[in-house]
């Protein structure tokens, strides 16, 4: 029985999203992924017109599920801080559970690969960014020791700590947790 177009493609994804979990960081081959799939290359180029838009499949995954999530949280917290914590525990939280989803956000797997890519997950990185910052200035609206300039800065410090633990995750072959000791830190800069 064959597979339905969607479904096909969906596992090509999950595949390339399981090879790039690899700690060595080996780069990923359509040879390889089909291999893996045990389908020709012809096949793969069948659902997806290059290896670029292959990726670009993974980091809309990314963007769907981060953004949907960052967006309820918004919605249903009324708190600016409560809404900087969770949305950074959720960053860390999913990079943990997709090490080769982060290899993408990362940039790792991305080497060699067409640019725009890499593009398109540093404009994720900003609107990232862009949400702390609004949710630090309702923080500072809230809380009586932050003050607007205050918040600013303390959510582009906090985007830079959640990156470096994400790239020491992944530059570190996957050993070291992200959310491990997370709290702290992100305590620290907050409060």
């Amino acid at each position: 029985m064959r597979k339905k177009t969607g479904e096909r493609k969906q596992q090509i994804l999950q595949a390339l999203a399981m090879m790039l979990e690899e700690p060595q960081g080996a780069k990923v081959t359509t040879a390889a992924l089909a291999a893996k799939l045990g389908i020709s290359e012809a096949a793969l180029y069948r659902h997806f017109a290059s290896k670029a838009q292959m990726f670009e499949g993974l980091i809309e995954f990314i963007e769907s599920g981060i953004f949907g999530v960052i967006n309820r949280i918004c919605e249903n917290e009324e708190r600016g801080l409560a809404q900087v914590q969770n949305i950074a525990r959720l960053l860390l939280g999913f990079a943990e559970k997709n090490p080769g989803m982060t290899r993408v956000m990362m940039g790792d797997a991305l080497i060699n690969e067409n640019p725009r890519l890499q593009k398109r997950m540093n404009q994720f990185f900003d609107r990232v960014e862009l949400t702390l910052r609004q949710a630090m200035r309702l923080a500072a609206t809230q809380e009586p020791h932050l003050d607007e300039a205050a918040a600013v800065m303390r959510s582009n410090l906090l985007m830079n700590c959640l990156l470096g633990r994400m790239a020491r995750f992944v530059k570190g072959g996957f050993a070291q947790p992200p959310t491990a000791g997370m709290q702290e830190q992100v305590n620290f800069i907050l409060l």
